[in-house]
């Protein structure tokens, strides 16, 4: 009746906020404890009473679960869902323990029938978890969607986009990032914003999604009033900039299984592009900081299980506004290409943001020279850790991707050749020290730096660089100008291209970047010379 009474909006939370920790906290202990203290477990005397309650635990488990499987087996369920979700019915709590005390103070229930029902309640409660874990395998089953990457998503479709945020700080570059990515009515962008919150205390794990009107309810935690903050800043960000539309979302689960829900919300919306930002944060001197470890736990996992291409943002700060006409908005960003499935989804979202009127590109392509070569054929070329679980290594075969590489730049050059806004550099090294110099060449006139996570192979191009590495997971150049040692200070957006579940085992699919190159670029362009796949590339008019 209390309930009742109070009326739906701010009274009935702010009653909630203050009376949870005292009800959960205290008192439903106690209840729990002085409902143990009223079991009498030497009432339970006897091999037939034993046996009864064998029989009661053993009646009610697969009761629940022979009407589940029945019911799952009607419907065309799996019998193995079926069979987790009777043992979930199974699960005992607060009502039943109220139900068994009534009966006991009803003098329904005698001391020993008490006892058999209270142990049976939590041995039924107890078996469900080793058993659930054993049976149920949470592995999702990947949507049918083909558009997995910047690269394989054509040019006059929606790009899908979804961005990881833990702090409102996180917002702005994030926000301006996605403005550079130039959304076009021929091909909008869809942003989920999936605010990431760690579960604490006594709250459930779960997904909200929310509606954009505002209600105009204060916040009444700090975790409300970061989401309305977050909330907020899209909404003005898709208000002021068209051909944008904004799903906000609050992910609050632990920071152990905070990747699944990211996978599972790129899975479930067909996301192409996934940003999480990198776990540290720019400090007031010009250094790195880590703002919480368990980010970069975070990122680890989600690089490996993503269904999707992944870019981890490296925020230093990326200067322009919403509010600002597009032409007023000015960047300059610069893609570092090296060879491979990461610099092509790289340089694919480069090629995106060129698009943007107030986009300055730069294309560094580094090429091996004389003694690269060499050390390259006589098999010295480094690997990264294979049997490292957190970094996901791809073996690929060098020829086929050489060949990708080169389809695809001469592609690029040729639809960017009368831009004056696309500036393409190709730099020939031999070792870490002559690339290292060669960035340094440009690393002060941008503000973005968009590079290639690598994804487990290291060139002679790159030799050296890893000694030190402190982030192996953005790849040898990520990790470089991320450091707190890089003196140019400009934010890093390191780029993974998905190329399937196997490590190597599904790079070229039918629907992988070389066969969906000439769909990216839809120009005319007709090359007789190169062969992808034995196929050659078509650019249809």
């Amino acid at each position: 009746m209390f309930g009742l009474v109070i009326p739906n909006g701010p009274l009935g939370l702010t009653l909630i906020e203050k009376l949870e920790d005292f009800v959960s906290g205290i008192l439903l202990p106690l209840f729990f404890v002085i409902s143990g203290l009223k079991t009498e477990i030497n009432a339970i005397d006897g091999v037939g009473s034993w046996a009864i309650l064998a029989l009661v635990i053993v009646l009610a488990c697969v009761g629940k679960i022979a009407g589940t499987v029945l019911v799952t087996l009607y419907y065309r369920i799996p019998i193995h869902e079926g069979i987790t979700l009777g043992l979930l019915m199974n699960a005992k709590g607060l009502i039943e323990m109220i139900v068994i005390n009534v009966g006991k103070d009803q003098k329904v229930l005698d001391d020993k029938s008490f006892a058999i029902m209270v142990v049976a309640a939590v041995l039924m409660t107890a078996i469900i978890i080793p058993f659930v874990t054993l049976i149920y395998k949470p592995a999702r089953k990947f949507a049918p969607y083909k558009r997995r990457t910047v690269q394989s998503t054509k040019p006059d479709s929606e790009f899908r986009v979804l961005a990881c945020i833990h702090t409102p700080r996180n917002v702005p570059t994030i926000i301006n990032l996605l403005e550079a990515s130039c959304p076009t009515k021929k091909s909008p962008i869809c942003i989920y914003a999936l605010h990431l919150v760690e579960l604490t205390g006594r709250s459930s794990a779960m997904l909200i999604v929310h509606n954009t009107r505002k209600s105009g309810r204060p916040a009444l935690n700090r975790t409300q009033a970061q989401s309305d903050h977050i909330i907020n800043a899209f909404e003005n960000f898709e208000q002021h900039v068209g051909s944008v539309s904004v799903q906000p979302l609050t992910a609050i689960s632990p920071y152990s299984t905070m990747h699944e829900d990211i996978c599972t919300v790129a899975e479930d919306k067909r996301v192409a592009f996934l940003i999480i930002p990198f776990h540290k944060q720019q400090t007031v001197d010009g250094g790195m900081e880590i703002t919480n470890p368990n980010f970069r736990t975070i990122n680890q996992n989600v690089l490996a299980n993503a269904p999707c291409s992944v870019g981890i943002l490296v925020d230093r700060g990326l200067s322009g506004s919403t509010r600002l006409a597009a032409n007023q908005v000015s960047h300059h960003v610069a893609v570092l290409f090296f060879g491979g499935p990461d610099d092509r989804e790289a340089l694919s979202y480069g090629l995106r943001m060129r698009e943007h009127p107030g986009i300055n590109l730069t294309i560094m392509r580094f090429l091996p020279g004389q003694s690269a070569l060499e050390e390259a054929r006589s098999g010295s070329t480094r690997r990264s850790n294979m049997n490292d679980p957190n970094v996901l290594t791809i073996v690929t075969d060098d020829d086929k991707e050489k060949q990708l590489d080169e389809d695809y730049v001469s592609a690029f050059r040729l639809r960017t050749a009368n831009d004056d806004s696309v500036v393409y550099i190709e730099r020939v090294v031999n070792h870490g020290e002559e690339t290292v110099a060669a960035i340094r060449t440009i690393d002060q006139s941008h503000d973005l730096f968009i590079v290639g996570r690598g994804q487990g192979t290291i060139s002679p191009l790159t030799a050296g660089l890893t000694d030190w590495s402190e982030c192996p997971e953005l790849g040898a150049i990520g990790d470089l100008l991320a450091s707190s040692d890089n003196a140019a200070i400009v934010s890093v957006l390191v780029v993974q291209q998905y190329v399937g579940m196997g490590h190597g085992d599904h790079i070229l699919t039918p629907d992988s970047p070389g066969q969906q190159l000439h769909e990216h670029f839809n120009f005319g362009y007709t090359n007789n010379r190169t062969q992808i796949r034995g196929q050659q590339p078509q650019f249809h008019t």
